[in-house]
């Protein structure tokens, strides 16, 4: 829940920095994803491992620039949807629970 609202409140902030996705502030949008990325690749001494937050950061930054611009991504764009798809399903589901009855505790059974 906390989750999908500082994704919610990053989205509406980047929204405010690009609101008419003009060139110049889709640019500053790649700047940004692609500054992000480093610092990723900085941690990294292998293959890069995304947090939820860098996740968090790259999706929102998806869905304010522009695809022909999503050449910045180090990721394909199927997962940065991906990622998407699952911050909105986070917000959505409700824990699972097996069928039934739940299951009595062994010191009160008789």
């Amino acid at each position: 829940m906390f989750a999908s609202l500082l994704y919610l409140a990053l989205l509406r902030l980047l929204t405010l920095v690009a609101p008419n996705y003009r060139s110049d502030d889709a640019a500053q949008i790649e700047i940004l994803v692609l500054r992000h990325e480093l610092g990723v690749l900085r941690r990294q001494v292998k293959r890069p491992v995304y947090r939820s937050r860098d996740r968090a950061l790259l999706a929102a930054a998806s869905r304010i620039l522009p695809r022909e611009r999503w050449g910045a991504f180090l990721v394909r764009p199927e997962t940065l949807l991906r990622w998407h798809r699952s911050l909105v399903a986070r917000k959505w589901t409700r824990p699972h629970r097996l069928p039934g009855r739940p299951a009595i505790d062994p010191r009160f059974a008789g």
